[in-house]
């Protein structure tokens, strides 16, 4: 019997928990951020930035929609990688970690995976998906008084493993998100407006 096996990068195991696949992540990202930290003897701030974002962060971020982690030990576990990077350059070390991010103008690892989902959502209402939006949502005509128009409806889930689905967890994020957000006229507009609602902490994710 098979009770794991990698599929297209992500590791899938035979009571579908995303565990096994943060654990490689994690590991290969962890081995990266040390040959960085050994070879790269000048921590040049915007350097660091660019070797970590190029090289790093992907193997963190690599299809999150599939696999993003819902227990804290997992998420924990991933977001140690950027705590670790975080503390490489030497001004920012002493500094509490949610300090040394803004410093940085940087997403929490956990931020970053809500809105992959909500960017993968806009992209399905938008046509630019090839994933049709019928696949995973139904979208909720009956309230249409309040938000927007492409509010989409909650099921009732019989599991908790259910809830954390990709399909279930970034409906509420969704329906949140203003008309002009949800209506943006291109993907890096949605970005944009994603990122000033964050600077100005008018709602945090995670």
């Amino acid at each position: 019997m098979v009770v794991e096996e990698k599929d297209l990068g992500v590791w899938i195991t035979q009571d579908l928990k995303v565990s096994q696949h943060c654990l490689q992540a994690y590991s290969k990202a962890n081995k990266l951020l040390g040959v960085l930290n050994r070879t790269v003897k000048c921590k040049d701030t915007a350097n660091l930035l660019c070797f970590y974002k190029s090289l790093i962060r992907p193997h963190l971020e690599f299809c999150t929609s599939a696999w993003s982690p819902y227990y804290a030990k997992d998420r924990i576990l991933i977001e140690k990688i950027q705590r670790r990077f975080t503390r490489m350059i030497p001004q920012l070390r002493h500094l509490p970690y949610e300090e040394r991010l803004a410093k940085l103008r940087l997403w929490s690892l956990e931020d970053r995976r809500i809105r992959a989902d909500l960017l993968e959502v806009y992209k399905m209402t938008h046509g630019l998906s090839s994933v049709k939006l019928e696949t995973f949502f139904e979208v909720d005509y009956g309230h249409r008084t309040r938000g927007h128009d492409w509010k989409l409806k909650k099921k009732r889930n019989n599991t908790n493993l259910r809830l954390h689905f990709f399909s279930e967890r970034v409906i509420n994020w969704w329906n949140s998100l203003e008309n002009s957000v949800v209506c943006a006229p291109s993907i890096n507009s949605f970005k944009s407006h994603l990122q000033r609602m964050w600077s100005k902490g008018e709602f945090s994710f995670g």
